[in-house]
């Protein structure tokens, strides 16, 4: 895009009562949201900032590290945007790497279909609200402690790092604890303690955007993302970036956003 195709706003956002004031440059014409993830992950890293900032001040301390790499072989939540996303960054590596990682990819696949782990998490997702929240919410940190326990990393894990750290989904991003390291290589919901969002980005971007051939999925793991943007054609619809802001945050918030400035456009 040249310069005059983008548009410099501010949005306002109230956390815990407190505005915060962010300026952000967007496309200024209609684009596929997938043109907009660099700033979703912009945003969802200044959240997390913030709510470690806030942990921090409560005396807490994050654990993770690079090289440790327990929380890889957890089940991933991701968008459909980011499925295509991670769709066309595996098709640009170069071979025999692009090769080794779709099958990386398959073999999770078939391993939790044989299982019959992603029909669980599906019919968890999709049964009527319980009386008791918790009692679904159980159910689910009970399925994603048995998925870890299968021990089939992420395929984008080697040597304990994220070998796509700069591309990884939201809820990577989100997810940091600050109970002790080790617990992470047993995980229980009493063990580890992950640092409270302020706000979660990750459920905003699942929920505001779908391309128009998918079927409704409750649960798209990260391992499904090649086997989701093959076998559906790419096709969101387009919006011009305060649109596509103005949407983001609405899910993010609830509320309606105040913006500034969105008519100026960069020189």
């Amino acid at each position: 895009m040249e310069l005059s195709e983008w548009v410099t706003g501010r949005v306002v956002i109230k956390i815990k009562g407190e505005p915060l004031e962010m300026e952000m440059t967007v496309p200024a014409t209609p684009v596929n949201p997938r043109r907009m993830l660099p700033i979703f992950q912009q945003m969802s890293n200044g959240f997390v900032d913030l709510s470690v900032g806030e942990a921090n001040k409560n005396g807490e301390r994050i654990s993770c590290k690079k090289g440790c790499g327990a929380c890889c072989s957890q089940p991933v939540p991701i968008s459909e945007v980011e499925a295509y996303n991670i769709a066309e960054l595996v098709e640009s590596m170069p071979e025999p790497r692009r090769s080794e990682i779709r099958k990386k990819f398959a073999d999770a696949v078939e391993h939790f279909s044989d299982m019959n782990w992603f029909d669980r998490m599906n019919e968890f997702a999709t049964r009527p609200e319980p009386e008791n929240p918790d009692m679904q919410y159980k159910d689910v940190i009970e399925a994603g402690i048995e998925y870890f326990n299968e021990n089939i990393p992420c395929p984008f894990l080697e040597e304990g790092s994220c070998s796509i750290h700069q591309e990884r989904p939201l809820a990577c991003r989100e997810y940091l604890v600050m109970s002790p390291a080790e617990n992470c290589s047993h995980p229980t919901a009493e063990g580890v303690r992950m640092v409270p969002l302020l706000l979660k980005p990750s459920r905003s971007l699942r929920a505001f955007a779908r391309t128009k051939d998918s079927p409704y999925l409750p649960v798209l793991p990260l391992i499904r993302a090649l086997e989701f943007a093959e076998k559906y054609r790419e096709d969101f619809e387009e919006k011009t970036g305060p649109e596509w802001a103005a949407d983001f945050i609405g899910k993010l918030t609830g509320s309606e956003v105040a913006t500034s400035g969105a008519g100026q456009r960069s020189e």
